[in-house]
């Protein structure tokens, strides 16, 4: 806007009086006018001078004083005088306001726009310098009057925004900001625009945020109600037609791409011409329109993408609704059920093997579901924690509770015990340190949704024991890792007797050499010549889950000197201990002198009852029933079994042919054996045998769980003294369950065998006491 009228006129005389107001104010506006219309002339110092020195006389005139003479006449004038300088000043600023309005009104659209940061930059530029040129009457009418508490007083810069915000902001803001949303429409619809007039809008918003308790600081206020709020209400309108338009005529996963480039743009658009402050609100506001409000829509599509293993389209919706309040909550919900589901499913495939289920397809079955959707929540779900307690309750319920675990409960701990024990011994496929590593931790995965923790221990700590005492271990560096990794999962405890296994191992290791070394300095060479080449393993009767034998045994004497001589050096250095033989355990080599393959005779591994039964046959070639049962004392569930896997192998036979094991029926040395191996084992595991050791282990379990119940009810209510009948069975769920899941009656039952044997008592109501 352009008044050269008003810039030409020429200048009048500056006042001779210091007290003449109207001269001094027409000198004044004349200067005032130069500044707000003619910047790039603007005033020569000299004039600048002379403005400023007319104010300062006039603020500073004594006639205004009257009679007063006492110190403070000088500012009580300035007070009285300076009041009328400013009045006018302020006048002058809505008189000119007027002007602009009228000719603002006149344009629309961008053309307002540029009018309005045009005359928007001019009026605040002026304002700049009327507020230096003013100084004084800053310093010290205006402070005065201020320090009074007067609202309506401010200094002269930000007496122009005032009089901008109440005679030009009232009447055009509406405008102004149509005009802008209009802009960034076009932008949101792929135009290009002039984003710095946007910027200078908001700009002029934030600089008419007066603080009215102190003028001298700035809020936000205008700008949130005048800018921010329907901004944000326009983006809100602009995205929910868009996206209910979008979703009408594509696909979700097509949606969800819109939407994430949407929430992307107007996040840049920020630092581009929007306060920082407005980041939060919009991307909220954003969110409900693209996201919040077609939820549900999403939601719907989460199985297919599952159902597919569509893993990038599951993170964009993950993302997506990761934005909103509870936004992930059904998506959690779905994706465990869905686990659960394809985790059964995996279980079934190879569940129909029944009692001959494989022990490494049953984990690979449970571990092909764990696999997969542990990857999926790690990229997909970038590995949050609640997605992954989704995963784990899924996995501890197929894992726990499939079709293999209907008939018994603890088919799962069992199975992961036994495939532990095919991974670790030497005949395992893994031969590769890392190889076995990473099996090791896969049985670890399972162990970790494995609810009867002590089922396992019981199964492994037996596996463990056969591979120590039978040396079929792959890599002791293998079975100490495996130890750590259970001891790291369930404590020291869980772990202590397995520790102990081994130790007992290193020990008997030293003891065997000590009795090597004993043996040569105490025997003569001669006797020497009879000791069968031995080697004993002592084991601690409390840490080594081996049960007596169950049959007597008379072993052949052709070992008895033997193993008496080691058992003399054994009780002469620990007194006090008994040796418990466990002939059911021992093994043996046998050569066959009568049979050879080539030269060489075959030599037969056999367990010592074998052996014992072997070696009657160097007296006779045929050998009755009935003699061996005499000689060996072995029970027929023993005797039986060890005379089948010889039978089998053709090392004798039997008359008559196919005849059972019987009294009345013989055996013989076959003379023709013949075996691809020079080496036969013949030591081979007895499947009845198996299913009753495994029967066995179960009764173990089941007894050592009551005193574990026990001891536990014991410990809580010494602690506690008394304490309700319910309560005490919740605290004792909660100190057992990562041993196994107790159910409510066993637990009764052990309170009530607590009551019986007067650890506990019956108090008044449901109350329960403890007896010391």
């Amino acid at each position: 806007m352009s008044q050269p009228s008003v810039a030409a006129r020429p200048p009048p005389p500056m006042p001779s009086n210091k007290d003449d107001i109207t001269g001094t104010w027409n000198y004044l506006e004349w200067g005032v006018e130069r500044i707000m219309y003619s910047l790039k002339d603007g005033v020569d110092l000299k004039t600048y001078m002379s403005l400023y020195t007319s104010i300062h006389n006039f603020c500073t005139a004594q006639k205004a004083v009257g009679a007063q003479t006492n110190l403070n006449s000088n500012h009580r004038g300035a007070h009285l005088l300076g009041e009328d300088l400013y009045h006018r000043l302020n006048e002058y600023l809505k008189r000119h306001l007027q002007g602009v309005h009228a000719e603002m009104v006149k344009h629309s659209d961008e053309a307002l726009l540029t009018f309005y940061i045009k005359e928007w930059k001019r009026y605040t530029t002026a304002g700049t310098y009327n507020n230096h040129l003013f100084r004084y009457l800053n310093r010290h009418w205006v402070k005065r009057e201020m320090d009074e508490g007067k609202k309506d007083v401010f200094d002269i810069y930000t007496l122009h925004l005032v009089r901008w915000k109440e005679d030009m902001f009232g009447t055009t803001q509406n405008a102004v900001m149509d005009a802008v949303l209009r802009l960034v429409e076009k932008q949101r619809n792929g135009e290009t625009i002039e984003q710095s007039k946007i910027k200078d809008v908001v700009g002029s918003f934030v600089s008419l945020g007066i603080d009215e308790s102190d003028s001298t600081k700035t809020t936000l206020d205008v700008y949130r109600q005048y800018f921010e709020k329907p901004y944000l209400e326009a983006t809100s309108k602009y995205y929910e037609d868009e996206s209910q338009q979008f979703l009408a005529e594509n696909s979700v996963v097509d949606y969800m791409k819109k939407a994430e480039r949407r929430l992307d743009e107007e996040k840049e658009r920020v630092p581009l011409y929007l306060l920082p402050e407005i980041m939060q609100p919009l991307m909220k506001t954003c969110e409900q329109a693209l996201i919040a409000k077609h939820a549900t829509v999403l939601r719907d599509e989460f199985q297919v993408l599952l159902d597919n293993d569509r893993e990038e389209d599951m993170a964009r919706m993950y993302k997506l609704l990761a934005r909103i309040p509870e936004g992930l909550d059904p998506l959690r919900t779905r994706f465990e059920a869905h686990v659960r589901r394809a985790g059964h499913l995996a279980v079934e495939k190879v569940a129909d093997q029944g009692e001959n289920l494989d022990p490494k397809a049953y984990v690979d079955a449970l571990l092909e579901v764990h696999t997969q959707y542990a990857a999926l929540v790690k990229v997909a779900f970038t590995g949050e924690s609640e997605f992954v307690r989704s995963l784990d309750n899924a996995c501890r319920e197929y894992v726990n509770r499939n079709k293999v675990c209907v008939k018994n409960t603890t088919r799962s701990p069992e199975m992961l015990a036994k495939h532990a024990d095919n991974v670790l011994k030497r005949s395992t496929k893994a031969t590769e340190e890392d190889d076995m590593e990473k099996m090791l931790n896969q049985v670890m995965t399972v162990f970790k949704y494995i609810e009867d923790k002590d089922v396992f221990q019981k199964f492994y700590s037996k596996h463990l024991a056969k591979r120590l005492v039978n040396g079929t271990s792959a890599s002791g560096d293998a079975e100490t890792s495996m130890i750590s990794k259970l001891k790291d999962a369930s404590g020291f405890e869980y772990t202590n007797k397995l520790q102990r296994m081994f130790q007992d191992m290193q020990t008997s290791k030293d003891l065997n050499n000590a009795y090597e070394d004993w043996r040569s300095q105490n025997i003569d060479k001669e006797d020497r010549k009879d000791d069968i080449d031995a080697y004993y393993q002592i084991l601690g009767t409390g840490f080594w889950p081996l049960q007596p034998p169950t049959t007597p045994f008379v072993p052949p004497q052709s070992i008895v000197k033997t193993y008496e001589r080691f058992q003399n050096f054994y009780s002469n250095k620990h007194g006090g201990r008994k040796l418990t033989w466990l002939w059911h355990l021992c093994k043996g080599e046998i050569r066959a002198n009568y049979v050879k393959m080539g030269k060489v005779p075959y030599t037969f591994q056999v367990s010592t009852y074998q052996m014992a039964i072997l070696l009657m046959f160097n007296d006779s070639d045929t050998i009755q029933y009935d003699d061996i049962a005499n000689v060996t004392m072995l029970q027929k569930e023993t005797l039986d079994p060890s005379l089948g896997i010889m039978l089998k192998a053709k090392v004798i036979t039997s008359s008559p042919e196919g005849a059972s094991m019987q009294s009345g029926t013989s055996y013989t040395l076959n003379h023709g054996f013949k075996n691809k191996k020079v080496k036969v084992n013949l030591n081979v595991a007895i499947k009845s045998e198996q299913k009753q050791e495994a029967e066995d282990t179960h009764k173990t379990i089941e007894e050592d769980r009551k005193m574990l119940m026990q001891s536990a009810i014991v410990r809580i209510m010494k602690s506690r003294k008394q304490m309700k009948h319910n309560q005490l069975v919740g605290e004792t769920i909660t100190q057992i369950k990562s041993r196994f899941s107790p159910k409510v009656a066993d637990i009764k039952k052990c309170i009530d065998i607590l009551l019986e044997k007067e650890y506990l008592e019956r108090l008044d109501g449901d109350e329960l006491g403890y007896l010391a």
